[in-house]
């Protein structure tokens, strides 16, 4: 063994090598991205790496892998599991030979998510045993006791890292990579393939699996009670928050009964009666829905009472911090918090830095020029998409009225524009998302034939995750070429009738474009091509503003890119050093003060 510094997303994926997997697929989000970029580092040979196109593909490839008895692991953060959950619920009925691990990253906050929901929830909606580690260090070890029972069970299990734990670092023991598990070759038998009498049959093995998997889950280390054997105060706590409770009870030198949960579902059942039976009360401390807290009211029974969200004891909403289970812990315990609460009142408010699209960003670009395109429009709606660009709701650009999921601009459109006729609706999709739940709604735009216009943004990269590569780009995720799938063709082959290249930093040509796909009666596209900005290299050339400005504003108040200020007399300034030499404001300026120069000179 060898001990090193792993963040934990790294510790999920060495964990895994550790296990043996033979098949990791999974899509990018963060906070999970790192456990397939980890796979991708490491290169084992004999490991099978992708990026698959979108979440439910990666579930359903890892599902394929661990069919024929190989070990595979599928990854994601908690919004794709929607994705995935087609399959998902159905696989649980299936069940799998090899072992197979889904890693769903949850992000409460939410930090960089559409929402806070809980993949435990989705763990008792599909009756799988799901993990929930509070450290790298356990998450390592977690993965691996994952697929002993995924094993033991025939089922997938959820590992359940948050983004405290996904992107923390701590010293890890790790233990050589297993070389991978071979698999022991598909076997053709009739429970493969599902029928409404094998549901039947194999939901009531499920339930009952869920008492034996309760009884497993007794003797494993990552539940534990600790302390407080002469105290009748208990805290039930799960996840990240074991580790803020830990260091409380330490700091503060508090007499109480602490129950550690890392199976969150379902319960430990001999450890939960034990625990139960030592206390006269619980505090349940567990990030977002009361998954713990629910069943151990029921496993109560009333005999005592079980806090938490439910008793308004602790917040539904919201990463749970340091200061917030100190309160809540304090408060349970009938202690005097007015301390914790003057140390609160001290601190200085964050100060607000809304996240921008980059300086050069070709997003920006398109998304003036369709804003120009459909400035004559009675009424215009402008449905964007999951990505960078959802950035561009933010004002100046404000181009960007509805977000609601992956690839879901598309369809919004046409029924926003089923409802409103004679409005204009136009839906901007990234180039990855595109692929990933875009072509449908293309489909359905031209079977149903309503008059939208896309305008796919295609930096030629899934930028918002760290740059990884989709089937537009030409490689996948080890390096490798791959086909490069064209979207111009691929929308021609779903039927659009109308659609224009354009370079979005060809201004007068891209603005002509797509005021002819938005005068288009019926589905239209723009693809607007140009490299994200952070995969180019800086040019040599920089723009400036000469004396000819007259301070009009219109460079600063309609682009709003970050490399353009007003100086204390109003007139705008360029810094070089973020300028990109995009020459979009300069053909804003009506007086063509903006011009193009050397860097250094």
């Amino acid at each position: 063994m060898a001990k090193r510094v792993c963040m934990g997303n790294e510790a999920i994926a060495l964990g895994a090598l550790a296990a043996g997997i033979k098949v990791a697929a999974g899509y990018p989000g963060t906070p999970s991205t790192e456990i397939i970029e980890t796979l991708v580092a490491v290169r084992q040979p004999d490991v099978k790496v992708q990026w698959s196109t979108n979440e439910k593909v990666a579930l359903e490839v890892a599902a394929g892998a661990a069919y024929a008895g190989a070990r595979s692991l599928c990854t994601m953060k908690q919004v794709g599991l929607n994705v995935a959950s087609d399959p998902l619920m159905s696989l649980s009925y299936i069940g799998v030979k090899g072992g197979m691990v889904i890693a769903v990253a949850d992000d409460p906050g939410p930090w960089s998510s559409q929402t806070e929901q809980d993949t435990r929830g989705f763990a008792k909606h599909a009756n799988l045993p799901v993990f929930d580690p509070s450290s790298p260090e356990e998450a390592y070890e977690m993965i691996q006791a994952a697929y002993e029972l995924s094993e033991a069970f025939a089922l997938p299990v959820f590992l359940r890292p948050t983004t405290r734990v996904c992107h923390a670092s701590a010293e890890v023991e790790l233990r050589e990579p297993r070389p991978a598990r071979e698999a022991e070759g598909f076997e053709k038998r009739p429970e493969w393939c599902i029928f409404p009498a094998l549901s039947y049959r194999r939901h009531g093995e499920l339930e009952v699996k869920q008492r034996e998997l309760a009884r497993r889950f007794d003797a494993m280390p990552f539940n534990r009670i600790e302390g407080g054997e002469g105290c009748k105060k208990g805290v039930a706590v799960s996840g990240v928050s074991y580790l803020y409770a830990k260091e409380l009870i330490g700091e503060l030198g508090l007499d109480v009964r602490l129950y550690k949960i890392g199976t969150p579902y379902p319960l430990p059942e001999g450890l939960t009666r034990e625990f139960l039976d030592s206390v006269d009360s619980v505090l349940v401390i567990e990030e977002l829905d009361p998954v713990v807290e629910e069943q151990l009211l029921i496993a109560a029974e009333g005999k005592r009472p079980v806090l938490g969200k439910r008793s308004g004891d602790m917040p539904w909403n919201g990463e749970y911090s340091y200061e917030l289970i100190k309160q809540a812990l304090l408060k349970y315990l009938a202690l005097p918090c007015e301390e914790a609460e003057a140390e609160a009142e001290e601190l200085p408010p964050l100060p607000l830095r809304p996240p921008v699209l980059c300086a050069g960003c070709p997003h920006r670009a398109s998304f003036y020029e369709a804003k120009i395109a459909t400035k004559d429009c009675a009424k215009a709606i402008y449905c964007g998409d999951i990505g960078c660009y959802t950035l561009g709701n933010a004002a100046p650009l404000n181009m960007v009225d509805t977000c609601l999921c992956m690839g879901a601009g598309i369809t919004i459109a046409q029924g926003l524009a089923l409802a409103e006729p004679g409005t204009k609706c136009l839906a901007f999709v990234g180039d990855s998302t595109f692929f990933h739940t875009g072509i449908p709604g293309i489909i359905n735009a031209v079977y149903q034939g309503t008059d939208i216009t896309v305008i796919v943004l295609d930096n030629r990269t899934t930028a918002m995750t760290g740059h990884q590569p989709h089937p537009g780009t030409g490689r996948r995720a080890l390096g490798d070429e791959a086909p490069a799938l064209d979207i111009e063709t691929i929308l021609r082959g779903c039927g659009v009738r109308h659609i224009a290249k354009v370079n979005p930093f060809d201004y007068e040509k891209a603005v002509a474009a797509m005021k002819e796909a938005v005068a288009f009666p019926g589905p239209s596209a723009v693809i607007a091509e140009a490299p994200c900005i952070a995969h180019i290299k800086k040019p040599s050339t920089a723009h400036f503003v000469d004396d000819n400005c007259i301070k009009c504003g219109r460079c600063i108040r309609e682009i709003g890119c970050p490399a353009i200020t007003p100086d204390e007399t109003g007139r705008a300034v360029i810094n070089g050093s973020l300028c990109t030499d995009c020459a979009l404001c300069a053909n804003l300026c009506p007086v063509s003060a903006i011009k193009r120069g050397e860097i250094n000179g």
